[in-house]
């Protein structure tokens, strides 16, 4: 399927897990791509995929703090000549710190959200003029089973995507008559750098992660299941679908 072949997208996250799975999968269904990450050998070792694919050609990457704003104003729009306007943008950049609640510092607090909820926001904000030009623009965020499920020792990062989801609610009602759809992802059970170490407390009781296994499969799937979704929804295919979440979590909470 090639349901990208005139589309211009913009994604944060493109340097690991379910972010470069997707910029891969954009890019093979003949999308043009900038990706975006705060790790340049991350970003490196997704050139080198795209390279093996013989999809490097329109994949342009750049390194970015989401949670920086001045480097956010001007990232943006650079990508956004660099793609000659954009269709889609995919917030995958996010983090992870666990910790019990009564120990989080604000610090971490204020880190996981400024990164999780205020970069998903800084991005958004920066590329919506260059979305609602195109009169189809499409907002893919991401949010997490942590978001409505109890996770534990998640508390700040089970609150950023928690927001994310009810302001990705807000812009799908605010712009839809623009032709805007924001839909969120809400991944679970998933191979990634976070999954496999979320960084729980030395004294985390794991009795307590014991309910959070898919009911399908042999484990934790890989980034590419949610990558295969978020081409749907960015697609044609996605077409009548906005201000909801999606569920990838192989029945873990059912």
């Amino acid at each position: 399927m090639k349901r990208f072949g005139k589309r211009r997208v913009l994604l944060t996250g493109g340097g690991s897990g379910i972010g470069r799975a997707t910029v891969l999968r954009l890019l093979a269904e003949g999308g043009t791509v900038v990706a975006a990450d705060i790790s340049e050998e991350g970003l490196k070792e997704t050139v080198r995929l795209a390279t093996a694919a013989g999809q490097e050609v329109r994949l342009t990457t750049v390194e970015l703090d989401i949670a920086d704003e001045t480097a956010v104003r001007r990232a943006v729009p650079d990508a956004v000549t660099v793609l000659g306007g954009l269709d889609v943008l995919v917030n995958a950049a996010g983090i992870l710190r666990g910790s019990h609640t009564h120990d989080t510092s604000l610090d971490l607090w204020n880190t996981v959200i400024g990164t999780n909820l205020t970069g998903t926001f800084l991005v958004t904000r920066s590329a919506l003029p260059a979305l609602l030009e195109t009169g189809r623009g499409v907002v893919v965020n991401f949010s997490s089973t942590s978001a409505s499920f109890a996770h534990p020792y998640m508390a700040a990062y089970a609150a950023s995507k928690g927001g994310i989801q009810s302001f990705t609610h807000a812009i799908a009602r605010e712009y839809s008559r623009q032709g805007l759809r924001a839909v969120c992802v809400a991944p679970g059970s998933i191979q990634s750098g976070m999954t496999s170490d979320p960084g729980l407390p030395e004294d985390a009781d794991f009795g307590l992660l014991a309910t959070l296994l898919p009911a399908i499969g042999e484990g934790f799937a890989p980034p590419e299941t949610v990558a295969g979704v978020i081409a749907t929804l960015a697609s044609d295919d996605g077409a009548f679908i906005t201000g909801t979440e999606i569920r990838i979590d192989g029945g873990t909470h059912m």
